[in-house]
């Protein structure tokens, strides 16, 4: 099959119908891991004699892991070093997800559709590289250029700094990409670092802020229509 030119594809960056990069958020955003990840909490609690809630599981999404380490840590039993709360956690989330990769509705198209126009995309998640790899390599190589790992920043979401380094990394300014995430924290950070910011919520709910276009879903976006739902117009 004859495949379009990169000259026939809208072109990325300022004044083009295609933004410069898009910066994904994983959990929640790109793949539904939060009940993962709420499954191996409540596992872990209960392992030590303690109960969890859905109430303590949802103050901890867009958390960087070693923040909710200790927050578990200081609402339960569970007597390990907070390094150790995350490797258990990560570890029986990486099992479940070599049993079955859980996209959000409409990710996986919108982040082919956006590799086909040439789009470069980055991940800017709080998981650890051990997580993050199980998921790439389980996608057609050259998915993403840039991965931003929550183990691999000084500073994590809501800080700036993941999506900073993120566009950085990519070689473009941070104004020219387009976010997407699914949490208020993260929304945070991407709009503190200055991109342009999609959330679409997901298992908490976020509060509408200036500069944020909030989605229900994800299905029936294509990739022009990124800089037009985050123009503010």
């Amino acid at each position: 099959m004859n495949q379009p030119s990169q000259e026939s594809l809208p072109q990325p960056g300022p004044g083009g119908t295609l933004p410069s990069a898009v910066l994904w958020d994983m959990d929640g955003t790109l793949l539904d891991t939060e009940p993962y990840w709420i499954a191996q909490e409540h596992a872990l609690v209960e392992s030590f004699g303690g109960r969890w809630s859905d109430e303590h599981a949802h103050n901890l999404v867009g958390n960087p892991l070693l923040v909710s380490a200790e927050y578990i840590l200081a609402n339960s039993p569970v007597d390990l070093s907070p390094e150790e709360v995350v490797d258990r956690l990560q570890s029986g989330v990486i099992a479940s997800l070599r049993e079955q990769i859980p996209w959000r509705p409409g990710a996986l198209e919108l982040l082919s559709g956006l590799r086909a126009a040439g789009v470069p995309c980055a991940i800017v998640t709080m998981s650890w590289r051990a997580m993050v790899d199980a998921v790439v390599t389980a996608m057609p190589a050259g998915t993403f250029d840039v991965l931003i790992t929550g183990d691999e920043v000084d500073q994590g979401k809501p800080h700036p700094e993941p999506y900073l380094r993120a566009a950085a990394a990519l070689g473009v300014p941070i104004g020219e990409c387009v976010a997407i995430e699914d949490s208020g924290t993260g929304a945070a950070s991407a709009l503190s670092a200055g991109a342009r910011t999609i959330v679409v919520p997901h298992v908490v709910s976020v509060a509408p802020r200036d500069g944020l276009t909030v989605l229900e879903s994800l299905a029936g976006v294509g990739p022009r229509d990124l800089l037009p739902l985050t123009s503010g117009g």
